[in-house]
Parts: structure tokens; sequence; C-alpha cells
């Protein structure tokens, strides 16, 4: 009956999978067929955030493809096995597109890993005179692509990556042992990682289409404010319940201060992206002494309470999931 279970549960999640990862997977056939067709993708046709977007979908769905092999071979080691493969082949198709890949323009050609610095750079703000001008001038490509960008841009798109992987696969090795096993110890933590995985899947593709709405400044409007800081959040809780759920049966102080600090430390981590991608600068959510940068650190004081906010979130939430496992048992 287990084994009916599973391979039911294996195959649904399966077919979930793909069906989310259908536009992903489409905007990648369509590059790599006029790449076969000529040598090259026109600007025009070339669909936005392919990287990091169309790798997460394709490791994703070999850890999905593995699921009931590990879980059986491999027991408790399924989740490092699935995840080891799959961020092992997110990486290689990742820059296997970045370096041969190539965007054609009447300005300039480039390498995808170019052309993505360009859709996402803006230059921080110019200060004359120790006056900071309020405006964030946008660079032509010629300009960003002749190398006045630092290529460690793309820790956003590693971390991001690096996060919806593990959250995914989390979540269907997790709930794939429970049903082989019959532990239902981390039901509520899976139930946690799987409503935060989608939550912070779902600010992504917003942000991939809207960029949260940014016009070009420094300051940010209330809504962009909200939206980066619930972004900043979220994928600090869902790195935090991912530690989370791997340490319940650890005494308190682990169980709950551990994955408190993966999530403070994976917000900072997300904050430091920015700063390289804005050349020591960060986009302001108002303006004021809160939302200023404190010297020597350049975070704002609200900076430093979205990180805080990360961290508690995190605590509670595995404060209630080590009591739903008590309960479960």
């Amino acid at each position: 009956m287990k084994e009916k279970k599973l391979t039911l549960y294996w195959l649904c999640s399966l077919a979930g999978v793909i069906a989310a990862s259908f536009y992903p997977l489409w905007m990648g056939v369509r590059v790599i067929s006029d790449m076969i067709r000529d040598g090259s993708v026109q600007k025009e046709n070339y669909p936005k955030y392919i990287i990091p977007y169309t790798p997460i979908a394709f490791a994703v769905i070999l850890g999905a493809l593995l699921v009931p092999l590990f879980v059986k071979r491999l027991k408790r080691f399924a989740l490092l096995g699935g995840s080891a493969l799959s961020l092992a082949s997110f990486f290689g198709f990742e820059l296997l597109f970045e370096r041969k890949v190539v965007v054609t323009t009447t300005e300039t050609v480039a390498k995808l890993a170019d052309w993505q610095m360009y859709l996402c750079r803006v230059v921080p703000p110019e200060e004359y005179a120790g006056e900071r001008v309020e405006v964030i001038r946008t660079e032509t490509a010629a300009d960003l692509l002749i190398g006045e960008y630092n290529p460690a841009f793309k820790l956003h798109f590693y971390l991001i990556s690096a996060v919806l992987i593990l959250a995914i696969l989390n979540c269907l090795y997790g709930f794939a042992q429970m049903i082989r096993s019959g532990d239902r110890s981390r039901k509520t933590a899976l139930i946690l990682q799987t409503v935060s995985a989608a939550l912070f899947l779902g600010l992504c593709i917003l942000a991939c289409f809207t960029a949260f709405w940014r016009d070009g400044s420094i300051t940010v409007s209330p809504l962009s404010a909200s939206l980066m800081a619930l972004f900043f959040i979220l994928l600090g809780v869902t790195v935090g319940i991912f530690t989370g759920s791997l340490l319940l049966a650890q005494k308190r102080t682990i169980a709950l201060g551990v994955p408190a600090a993966a999530s403070l430390l994976t917000t900072l981590a997300m904050y430091a992206g920015e700063m390289i991608l804005l050349h020591g600068h960060l986009y302001r959510f108002g303006s004021g002494l809160f939302f200023e940068g404190i010297p020597g650190i350049v975070l704002a004081p609200v900076d430093l309470l979205v990180i805080l906010a990360a961290g508690g979130v995190t605590y509670l939430l595995m404060r209630f999931a080590r009591r739903s496992q008590t309960a479960e048992r």
C-alpha cells in the first residue's frame, strides 16, 4: 500500500513540476532553436530571465524524476543526493547558457551572462560635492557590455536559484519519505516549507515581469519598497525553514537558533548582492533617518529591521513546527 501511495505521489509531483516549468522550458527551447539556426539570439527574441529560471526548471525536474529511486536506495540521505545532483546540473546548465548563448543587437554582441547584466543593472546615484543625485542613470547596452560592471552581480541569481531548488526538493523528498516511513514528525515543517517556497517563487515571477515597478530612482515607491522587503524576508524565511526542518529533532537552542541565524545571514547576503549590483549603494525605501544608510555599513535602520524580521519570523515558525512535531508523535 505504501509503495502505491509513493508511486501516485511521485507521478502527481512530477506532473506538477513539469507543468509549473513549462514557461522556463519553453524559453530555453526558443533560445536554443535560435542559436542552432542563427548562431545567436536577437534582442527582440530574447525572453527575459532565461537564466536562471530555465536551468532551475531543468534541475528541479531532474531531482523530481529521481525521488522514488533515491528515497528507496539512499533512504535518509535521499534529499542530500537529490540536492547535490540537482545543484550540479543547475550550475552546469547555467554556465553552459552563460558562455554559449549570444545575444545580438544593432549596437553590440554579448554573451548571455553579460546581457542579463544589462537587463538588471542600473548605475548608482552619482554624488557631487557630497550631495546625492536621486535619479539613477541607466547606461546603454554598449556601455555596460564594455566591461563597466562586476560579474559578482550573479550572487543574486545563484543565491535565489539554490534556495528555490533546495526548498522545492525538500518538499518533494520530505513528503515522499514521510509516506514511505510513516513518520509524520516533519509534516508541519514541510507544509511551512511548501508555503514559503510557493510564495517566494511567486514573488520571483512577479519580479521578473515587473521588477517590482521600480522607476529608476534610488528611492523607490511604497509599493516597490513593500514588495522588496517582503522578498528579502521570504528569502531568509525559506532558507530558515529548510534548515529548521532538518534540525527538528535537535535540542531547542539548535532547532530554533540555527534556522533563525541561517535566515538572518541569507537576508544579509541578499543585501550584499544588491550592494555589489549598485556599486556600494542600496535602494532606499523612503526618506528620513529611518531610511538613510548608516555611515560605514550602508544599511539603513529599515534594512536592519528587514533582516531581523526574517530571523524573527523563522524563529516563530520553527517554534510552532516543534510543538506540532511533539503532537504528531
